[in-house]
């Protein structure tokens, strides 16, 4: 009975009277999940440093007993329960700031640091032991307990149902510390005296950096430190950890979903009796317009304020939401249309790489900068040793709103670097070769982290590159850790030297600094190694970003794949089709298109946008060819659509814009562009020839992604190349091009020009960028990055207020039917019955393929609604503009023109009602089961859900009525989505497919699903009417994702949560 009293009191003592480690992020005053309770956040009465404190004592509590902490520390406690309070209670040594601002809290001795864990297990031994054996003595089970992490966590759950859980003192407060010569505090990894500690990899240690700051004893346990401690094991064993990101990062096409959804909350919040402003931002929230831009105008001088004009003019409505966002929620950051890409912005300006935050007035705590973001390419900022990852728009919300990501500890494979790049290379032929590598080894939910002295001899914009691709080479990250490389960067692009400084004195003294032999103790997953000096320069395509073909092999590729069978390396012509050439005339002169001619030539993306040697490498070469005298047909779309200002203005320091300019590749707008399909249209004189003869004419771009009909519809052909080699093509006219051996044309003398003859040296490069770039031209740009053009100064926003006004007549913004029905409480899962299969789909279904972004077909369902809606088709504009209206993104689902369904092969976007047999578009087909009442299901291959991270590639079978995906494989981002929106994302076992089990897509199926009551990673039987029965992998992988699917999906977890913590006056 005395244990159980001791148990109680401490337990009483860590909640009312310890303080909660300086900085710790403390939930009730940072958290929507667990929101402030009165009276917390207020000032305790300062303590002299190194004397005994009851620092952090609650109004709640008395003060008029000074003496509660003694009498439970010296006649109640055993020993080792005093050594533990006298740990916590009496600090003497260097001091720490305290949650508030001029109160200080002793710091730990080293030698109580040092034996801080052992108490702790011990306390938690003798603290839980009573409980568990009590608990036995009651039900007659005398098994093995479980471990005692555990234990003392429901034994504190127990004691403290009633309790706001977030009061809990962080039991890792002996490892906050002042950062030498700084006023600045941080959480000491070194403190924690692990030797586990230097065998981690730099990405993890910066997951471990986290739960120690962070960790509560509730939603982040000591546990959770000790799993990520034991990695090595941890990993293989899938076990799973939370994550607090620092920050979230949007772009508008997600950005505007994502604050629809926030406001849907609101109302929901509302309806069920809850203040709407418990749904506001918690995390900095930056968001980035950079989507909606689209090539109307090319090879103009006046194509960038031509192009921002349309889109300020089809976007008004959107963007006038987003202002009312940014005056609505807290936190949030806009940067307006015109001014960059998402990621590059981010690379140049937004991240901190060490955040450097005061809380409510306090001194600076410091911890490394992290984030997620709405696009799959936020890894991008890996490269800039910044940990990141790209999520589902619903889950995003999710972190906005204090929510931590659940996830499974994952491997890292450490990729090493050897030699350094020829010549000739480009860091675009690096990251091809290295997505090829990684592609056929398979890192799929895996971090990479790149090292070795290859590494050294990279720019940080080559290591940019590298990061952005890492969700085409299918892994969560592409780490750089932070070094030499990483502070140069910084002060390149305007960072203050004292910033940097600050930046490279935490990283070195938190062990995340990689230094000379760093990685030498690190004992990875899996190792892979590459020498640089055996990259040669690339291609990727023509489907697919990691079907790497060397710059040599390319003609020969192309005419292979033209006769190849339908495939990824495959057109399927008869070799008469594959020959057939068409004349058009164009600007009064004749022209002749054939398989492989070039229609587009796009220096565009973040990828390579970014990267001052690309750019001025290809700026170099369009000098060298305009002095030889070559040029660019005319009816080839030439756009130059740079990731950032900055861009276009070293370019022009350096007097090279103008030759770029003279090829016809002349700024187009800041933004995405041509990368993710915003491309317009061709001249009629060109769509009628590719479309007369159907051609395979080719794209060539310098982006991350060339899936089939993403580019634009009519490049059945896209190539990804570097910047130099987009203009190189842009030359040539032609795709199947032997550049050693043919002439891209004759000089004034008549010699022939090959691209040997101007192809920029590596030095004339570096020469160039030296005197090109300053910190001067990026301070120049983004000190004015918010203000935005009087366009967008001017537009008119919602009136202020918690509640945003829905206007039913708006085709843009819509309020969406997530929750308009949800109850307090979740409805029960019931199992899938006589489900049919919406489709049956092959392997690499991108979420392109499910939620396209690109234009509105005519003929489509979304068009019909628009129409109906009095739209004009030049008023459509493409889906990703509209997806704050769930009407037309749930009719755009899977109406992608290059889809191919199983179920009708040969007839695109449609699908087969089995019951009838009709063949109609997908949307059709789901209303009329859903009218019907049959539940769907739909069947794939491997990497489901590959590309871009787009929620409504979930959103929109949700709204359709399916119930669950049954894929060989996931694509991390999207399955995560799928289990957000309450759709059962299901495996099938090694070996096996739809085909191997004789399905067809026209069977029913039915699933049980075991009221919701679901073990993650579990196997799940599925049967059909028809008699076939087999098992599949349940691909809910966590604990979390099982209560966020039996909610419903995360957003309605969230919000029940809120809903409920203000019932109980939380």
């Amino acid at each position: 009975m005395r244990i159980l009293f001791c148990a109680f009191f401490l337990v009483l003592l860590v909640a009312q009277v310890l303080p909660a480690s300086p900085f710790a992020r403390d939930p009730s005053c940072h958290s929507a999940v667990f929101p402030p309770r009165a009276g917390r956040c207020v000032a305790p009465r300062a303590s002299p440093a190194g004397t005994r404190s009851t620092i952090g004592l609650s109004p709640r509590v008395s003060t008029k007993n000074p003496g509660l902490s003694r009498l439970a520390s010296s006649f109640l406690l055993p020993g080792s329960m005093k050594a533990l309070t006298g740990l916590v209670l009496s600090r003497k040594g260097n001091s720490v700031p305290s949650p508030w601002s001029g109160v200080s809290a002793p710091l730990a001795q080293p030698s109580i640091a040092r034996n801080s864990r052992a108490l702790l297990a011990k306390a938690c031994s003798l603290s839980s032991s009573h409980a568990v054996g009590e608990q036995k003595r009651r039900s007659g089970n005398l098994s093995d307990s479980p471990a005692c992490g555990s234990r003392n966590a429901r034994l504190y759950a127990s004691l403290s149902q009633a309790r706001n859980m977030s009061t809990k003192a962080n039991p890792y407060a002996f490892a906050a510390k002042t950062l030498e010569g700084t006023q600045k505090t941080y959480y000491d990894l070194g403190a924690l005296q692990d030797d586990r500690l230097k065998t981690l990899p730099f990405s993890i240690r910066v997951l471990l950096e986290s739960a120690v700051r962070n960790c509560d004893g509730f939603s982040i346990k000591p546990e959770d430190v000790q799993t990520i401690l034991d990695w090595q094991k941890s990993s293989q064993a899938q076990k799973e950890i939370p994550f607090m990101p620092a920050r979230v990062l949007l772009q508008d096409f997600t950005g505007v979903p994502a604050v629809v959804d926030l406001a849907a909350m609101r109302d929901a919040m509302a309806r069920l009796g809850g203040p709407p402003s418990k749904i506001n931002p918690l995390v900095d929230v930056d968001l980035v317009i950079d989507h909606s831009v689209q090539v109307d105008y090319s090879r103009s001088p006046q194509a960038f304020e031509k192009n921002l004009a349309k889109e300020m003019e089809r976007n008004s409505e959107r963007f006038s939401f987003l202002k009312w966002g940014s005056t609505a929620f807290s936190n949030m950051l806009i940067v307006p249309p015109g001014s960059g890409i998402v990621h590059q912005v981010n690379l140049e300006y937004l991240a901190r790489v060490v955040m450097d935050k005061a809380k409510n007035g306090n001194r600076s705590l410091l911890y490394p900068d992290s984030l997620v973001g709405t696009d799959s390419h936020t890894t991008m900022i890996n490269g800039l040793g910044v940990v990141a990852w790209g999520v589902g728009g619903i889950e995003a919300e999710a972190v906005m709103l204090g929510q931590q990501i659940s996830m499974v500890l994952p491997q890292v494979i450490g990729f090493e670097l050897t030699g350094q790049l020829s010549p000739s290379v480009t860091a675009t032929d690096l990251v091809l070769t290295v997505t090829n590598i990684l592609r056929k080894k398979g890192v799929v939910g895996k971090f990479v982290e790149f090292y070795g002295p290859g590494v050294k001899t990279l720019t940080l914009a080559d290591r940019a590159t590298v990061a952005n691709m890492a969700p085409e080479y299918g892994a969560t990250m592409g780490f750089f850790p932070v070094d030499e490389q990483t502070l140069r960067y910084l002060k390149q692009t305007g960072r203050s030297d004292e910033k940097v400084d600050l930046i490279e004195a935490y990283t070195k003294a938190n062990y995340l600094f990689a230094g000379q032999g760093a990685h030498e103790a690190i004992a990875f997953s899996d190792r892979v190694s590459l020498n640089l000096s055996e990259i040669q320069p690339c291609v990727a395509g023509p489907k697919r970003p990691q079907d790497r073909v060397p710059l040599n092999d390319v003609k020969e590729d192309f005419q292979v794949s033209l006769r190849n069978p339908v495939g990824f390396k495959g057109f399927g012509l008869a070799d008469a089709q594959a020959e057939k050439k068409v004349e058009m005339t164009y600007q009064g002169k004749t022209y002749t298109l054939t398989n492989g001619s070039v229609v587009i030539a796009a220096i565009t993306s973040c990828t390579n946008t970014s990267n001052p040697g690309v750019i001025l490498g290809a700026a170099m070469l369009a000098r060298n060819a305009v002095q030889k005298g070559l040029s660019v047909p005319p009816y080839i779309v030439t756009t130059l659509s740079p990731g950032s200002q900055a861009v276009t203005e070293y370019l022009a320091r350096s007097g090279l814009l103008t030759d770029l300019e003279k090829l016809g590749f002349y700024t187009a707008g800041y933004g995405c562009m041509t990368c993710i399909g915003n491309t317009g249209d061709f001249d009629p004189e060109v769509s009628e020839a590719i479309t007369k003869g159907d051609l395979v004419v080719a794209a060539v771009l310098s982006g991350n992604r060339n899936f089939e009909g993403r580019v634009h519809p009519l490049t059945r052909a896209n190539y990804l190349a570097s910047p130099p080699l987009v203009v190189a093509y842009a030359l040539a006219g032609r795709v199947d091009f032997d550049f050693e051996n043919e002439p891209l044309g004759n000089d004034s003398e008549g010699k022939p020009v090959f691209l040997r003859d101007i192809w920029p040296s590596r030095d004339q490069i570096a020469e160039v960028e030296a005197k090109a770039l300053s910190a001067s031209a990026f301070v120049k740009i983004y000190e004015h990055i918010t203000e935005g053009t009087p366009a967008w100064n001017a537009l008119k926003t919602a009136k202020a207020s918690d509640l945003f006004e829905w206007d039913e007549k708006s085709t843009y913004i819509h309020n969406p039917p997530f929750f308009q029905t949800m109850g307090k409480e979740p409805s029960p899962i019931a199992d899938i019955e006589d489900a049919y299969c919406l489709l049956n789909l092959g392997d690499s279904i991108t979420t392109d393929h499910i939620s396209p972004a690109g234009n509105i077909a005519m003929n489509s369902p979304a068009a019909k609604y628009l129409q109906a809606k009095g739209v004009e088709r030049k008023d459509f504009n493409t889906y990703g503009a509209r997806r704050g209206n769930d009407e037309i993104m749930v009719r755009g689902t899977f109406a992608n023109i290059r889809l191919v369904n199983k179920l009708c092969p040969k007839d695109g976007p449609k699908t087969v009602h089995v019951p009838t047999g009709e063949v109609l578009p997908v949307y059709d087909v789901a209303m009329k089961y859903k009218a019907e009442g049959k539940p769907m299901i739909v069947l794939a291959g491997k990497e489901y859900g590959s590309g871009s991270s787009r929620d409504w590639a979930a959103k929109g079978p949700y709204l359709m009525g399916v119930k669950a995906i049954i894929a060989e494989s996931f694509e991390r981002i999207h399955r995560t989505n799928l289990v957000g929106m309450g759709i059962v994302p299901l495996q099938f076992q090694e070996g096996q497919n739809a085909e191997s089990l004789g399905l067809t897509g026209k069977e029913q199926f039915s699933i049980s699903l075991n009221k919701g009551e679901i073990v993650p990673g579990s196997l799940i039987t599925v049967k059909t009417r028809e008699g076939k029965t087999f098992d599949v992998r349940c691909r809910i992988d966590t604990e979390l994702e099982v209560k966020y699917f039996q909610n419903g999906g995360i957003l309605h977890y969230v919000l029940r949560n809120l809903v409920k913590q203000h019932a109980e006056g939380h």
